[in-house]
């Protein structure tokens, strides 16, 4: 009987898998001297009762598992069959017989026992193609093929490359913005244009992600990387949601980030539908957008944490707070602003001339 699972259980089945069999692995070390051999391979890994009722024969082990073992016992024809720890190789030889009626569009005999052993159990499933020389990881029927550290740093540089790219071309649109905001001249088009960068490097920065999960122990410096392009801008970019939504609280800006991260690049890129996202359906593209000021206010260094939230209760809104800075800076430091002149200067140079 097929088993089922949810999208968020297969995820992070997957995910689990992926880790499993990363380079520095020892399982991918067993799975690489297979490759090298130029040999085949079936190994069910995890789910050992339900996957030994599903066969017969083959030689108990119950060894010590190792992947020189795992690599000699591969010689072999049948399947191998390891507990879900990876400490123990239970089964050589193993002779696999899932029900011919599960579906599975794979092609090869091994394949196709592979896929239908992950649909018919919790199992992992590995096939190793002694002819195509690739290897294939099946969770729940669906086959993943893991890539060489060198085809996966080939996607690296490509992803690297457009990621600074994106970032610098949002970093400047971000500069621009604050200037407009200080001079409450922010269009909806201006803000789309924003959005528009932010979900593209976020959607680089995911693809990035698995990436890094694939690469094992030889990710750690594409995680740096990974960290330098997005590791300042989370916050910024919720911020920015709250200082233009209609309902500015935190809970409806996690709720419009998970919105625009579900909808496609080239539809944020449309005014219409991020205006919708946060809560207005009658804006044009040439319609100015008061921000609150959230965001402005939290890369100034005078503005400790939380207090550009009490500056916004107070006043309202960024162009609020600029008015009463014009009338009586002074007037700061009863929220919190320890000095009011360097905040005045600090928003004078983000506007680039006099406040």
């Amino acid at each position: 009987m097929q088993k089922t699972h949810s999208t968020e259980e297969t995820r992070a089945r997957v995910d689990e898998a992926i880790r499993m069999t990363a380079p520095g692995s020892a399982l991918r070390l067993a799975l690489d001297m297979i490759i090298a051999g130029h040999m085949g391979a079936l190994i069910c890994v995890g789910d050992e009762e339900n996957v030994l009722a599903a066969g017969n024969d083959g030689f108990p082990l119950n060894i010590s598992f190792t992947s020189n073992r795992l690599f000699e016992l591969s010689k072999m024809d049948g399947a191998i069959v390891v507990d879900r720890s990876l400490t123990q190789i239970l089964r050589a030889n193993y002779h696999l017989n899932p029900d011919p009626g599960l579906p599975t569009s794979e092609t090869g005999m091994r394949h196709r026992t592979a896929a239908r052993m992950s649909l018919l159990t919790d199992a992992m499933v590995i096939s190793v193609s002694e002819r195509r020389q690739v290897i294939n990881v099946f969770v729940d029927g669906n086959g993943y093929e893991l890539k060489t550290v060198a085809e996966l740093m080939g996607s690296v540089n490509q992803l690297v490359a457009a990621m600074q790219s994106t970032r610098d071309r949002l970093d400047r649109k971000l500069a621009r913005l604050t200037s407009l905001e200080l001079q409450n001249q922010v269009t909806l088009a201006d803000l789309t244009e924003v959005f528009y960068l932010f979900e593209v490097l976020t959607t680089a920065g995911e693809d990035l992600k698995e990436i890094i999960l694939q690469l094992g122990n030889e990710g750690r410096t594409v995680r740096m990387q990974h960290e330098e392009f997005l590791g300042d801008l989370d916050a910024e970019y919720t911020l920015m949601i709250r200082d233009y939504a209609a309902d500015s609280s935190e809970e409806n800006a996690a709720n419009i980030r998970r919105s625009l991260d579900d909808t496609a690049n080239s539809q944020v890129h449309k005014a219409s539908n991020v205006a919708h996202l946060l809560g207005y359906d009658d804006l044009r593209e040439d319609s100015v957008m008061t921000p609150l000021g959230l965001r402005t206010l939290s890369n100034v260094s005078v503005v400790r944490e939380g207090v550009a939230e009490q500056l916004v209760d107070e006043y309202g809104s960024l162009q609020d707070l600029i008015d009463v800075i014009d009338q009586n800076p002074e007037r700061l430091t009863q929220t919190g602003v320890r000095n009011p002149s360097i905040l005045v200067d600090t928003l004078f140079r983000m506007r680039g001339s006099r406040l």
